[in-house]
């Protein structure tokens, strides 16, 4: 489906650090890019860390380290956030303040928000909306993603994730509608979200969540995807073409979680740069940071959607 004046594509958007504040009262201990910040035992690699190597152990350090190295040979904008939830370390990398298109990484921010409205009884999901939610998250219907739009809230919708999900710098984008297509936010938002998710959602919901996360269709089957099988990953996507200062280009971004009890949280958005950048070069770009920040060799498997 296209939503003029652009393309937009199927999808899946830790707040941005305003005086640490916000991140302080989640739970997110941070510092500079690449760094990890928490004390803890381990990171995916699962060793203990020695006090020489800093919180994720000398392994980790060294997958973060030729993370670094691949960030900087890409061209554009790439972020990517990692939080281990056992430890509190947070391991950052790249562009993760930079606005970038959700393309409809949103629509989990929504489903979210749908779930939580309907067990406080303030609407009600019949199995129209439920089913819709489904598709929303399986294969990123944008008709499923309209539908609830219009009739649960539109843009009041937005205020919830701000506040209530930590998405500080979720913001509609000037000049076009208010629509949950034409948003940007950070990588730290995307991280925030999901860490919302998996720390504080009623246990039922987080359960559906996480589910229809781990059962995606092929169409979202890259980025998060990339950290491994073995650590049962969920993910949404998100990937559009859009419109900025320089012209259009691609956005490939990626929000989800890996590792035993979801330990992982993973966030990655792709700007890429104008005219030159492909969606294939996106989304291998993203699954190859995420495959090489979880000793996944690389270049990692991913499938490049094909349909808008």
């Amino acid at each position: 489906m296209r939503v003029p004046p652009r393309i937009l594509v199927g999808a899946a958007c830790v707040a941005v650090l305003l005086g640490g504040s916000l991140l302080a009262a989640n739970g997110w201990r941070t510092r500079s890019t690449g760094a990890a910040t928490a004390p803890g035992p381990a990171g995916p690699t699962g060793h203990a860390a020695p006090p020489t190597c800093g919180p994720w152990g000398c392994e980790q350090e060294k997958r973060f380290a030729a993370a670094d190295a691949f960030v900087k040979r890409q061209p554009g904008y790439l972020g990517i956030v990692v939080r281990d939830r056992q430890t509190g370390a947070v391991w950052r990398d790249g562009t993760t303040t930079h606005p970038t298109w959700t393309a409809s990484t949103i629509k989990l921010a929504m489903a979210t928000s749908l779930l939580e409205r309907d067990r406080a009884g303030d609407i009600e999901l019949d199995a129209t909306a439920r089913r819709q939610i489904d598709d929303m998250l399986a294969f990123s219907s944008n008709d499923a993603a309209d539908a609830l739009w219009h009739r649960y809230g539109r843009a009041d919708m937005v205020t919830r994730f701000q506040r209530t999900y930590g998405m500080t710098h979720l913001t509609f984008v000037k000049g076009f509608d208010r629509y949950w297509g034409l948003m940007k936010c950070t990588a730290e938002d995307l991280a925030v979200l999901m860490s919302y998710i998996l720390d504080t959602l009623d246990s039922t919901d987080k359960g559906y969540l996480l589910t229809a996360m781990r059962a995606v269709d092929p169409i979202q089957r890259w980025g998060a995807w990339a950290a491994g099988t073995d650590l049962r990953p969920g993910v949404k996507g998100g990937w559009s073409v859009e419109k900025d200062p320089g012209g259009e280009h691609w956005v490939t971004n990626t929000v989800g979680f890996a590792g035993d009890d979801a330990r992982y949280v993973i966030a990655a958005m792709y700007h890429l740069p104008p005219g030159t950048g492909t969606i294939a070069q996106g989304v291998h770009a993203v699954s190859d940071l995420v495959a090489t920040v979880f000793g996944q060799p690389t270049p990692a498997p991913a499938v490049v959607p094909d349909r808008d």
